[in-house]
């Protein structure tokens, strides 16, 4: 292949994979993805779509056959798979050794302690009667989580007592064997950073504030209304987190601000995140832009923003599912708004079916219209 016809093999198929897609193509690239499903919102962009499952060598190898380089839009693969696509000579970013140390959160929060990057204090569960240790060091209530496969709440679980301990530790270990328990943290808000690294340079996008509704990520307020120096805080103790695990690619880095200004990191995630969506309209390179320039080798863009304030929602399913979006006309009139729908060929309550970011000079307004534009779409 020459240069202008590089192929970049995205593990998994959904939003993340097809922001993405769409920001190679901008820079005269190709993509290859696998899902297990047909017509995934990023397989729908390519020709070459691979269905089926990561654990089908067969799949993998024409998939690399086609592919120059491999990522990933979730940490969920199994790290071993990854080995076994370097064996068929093909570069992944982030690395199997760096997946390997995100995906299992126990050990993401072991090596972060070790580099001296703050975290909620936390204990590996081994038994349903671990309780009164549990209590001994973290006090109640605390948070039951799975190791592995955990996202949007799911995997998580706050525990007051041991009833409601028995019962998160079956639900739990029923979705994964393994668990951790980490303190409560009461904190005054939630932050996240996105971070671009490749061997030559680093790029780290504006510190933004995350609001969850039912333990999913609803909005981004960038950058976050917080002390400039909690903002140099939050970049520095980013890029150290990203060095803990060899990390190399685009990271999404998850902060808890608490009492005295102080930062803990939640978690962090190896590829485009959530909470970088608003970076496509309101920032110099978007997120995913980066994530291509960072697979690739290629020089690093700006994370600088080019307005002064962004407010990004996401645009969750309806309880009636439906094939379409409503209100298109509502959405669109906005003279600030941008409107993103991911293609997915069911709604489901909950589900991310799209984004919609709007830019301005001042930010309550922005909070509020983002409200009254979201209660008009339909999913």
């Amino acid at each position: 292949m020459s240069r202008s016809q590089r192929c970049i093999g995205i593990l998994g198929g959904g939003q993340l994979a097809r922001m993405s897609a769409l920001a190679a193509y901008e820079l005269g690239f190709t993509v290859a993805i696998v899902d297990r499903d047909y017509g995934s919102p990023a397989g729908k962009l390519t020709h070459h779509e691979f269905v089926g499952s990561f654990d089908d060598d067969e799949l993998l190898q024409r998939f690399c056959q086609v592919s120059d380089v491999v990522t990933l839009e979730n940490e969920f693969v199994d790290y071993h798979r990854l080995e076994l696509i370097e064996k068929m000579k093909k570069t992944v970013f982030p690395s199997p050794k760096t997946i390997s140390l995100i995906q299992d959160k126990l050990q993401q929060k072991t090596i972060l302690r070790k580099k001296g990057i703050p975290v909620a204090d936390f204990l590996e569960v081994g038994s349903a009667s671990n309780l009164l240790p549990i209590i001994r060091k973290l006090s109640i209530p605390f948070v039951l989580k799975s190791r592995k496969m955990g996202y949007d709440g799911y995997g998580n679980a706050l525990v007051s007592n041991k009833v409601e301990f028995d019962e998160a530790y079956g639900t739990l270990t029923s979705r994964h064997a393994n668990l951790l328990a980490e303190k409560f943290i009461d904190f005054q808000m939630e932050l996240a950073v996105m971070v671009a690294r490749t061997a030559k340079e680093i790029r780290v996008y504006p510190l933004v504030q995350t609001i969850q509704r039912n333990h999913i990520c609803h909005t981004v307020i960038a950058p976050a209304q917080v002390e400039p120096r909690v903002l140099a805080d939050a970049q520095e103790i980013a890029v150290e987190a990203v060095k803990a695990v060899q990390g190399f690619g685009l990271f999404g880095v998850e902060f808890f601000l608490v009492k005295n200004n102080k930062l803990l990191v939640n978690e962090m995630a190896p590829r485009p995140h959530n909470s970088g969506h608003y970076t496509i309209e309101t920032c110099v390179t978007s997120q995913f832009e980066n994530h291509v320039r960072a697979v690739l080798g290629l020089p690093l863009g700006s994370t600088e923003m080019v307005c002064r304030h962004a407010v990004m929602v996401n645009l969750l399913g309806s309880r009636k599912p439906s094939s379409g979006m409503k209100n298109y006309n509502t959405a669109l009139r906005h003279p600030n708004a941008h409107l993103h729908i991911y293609g997915k060929n069911e709604s489901r309550a909950g589900r991310k079916m799209g984004h919609i970011t709007l830019t301005g000079d001042s930010l309550p307004p922005l909070i509020q219209q983002s409200k009254k534009l979201e209660s008009k779409i339909l999913i």
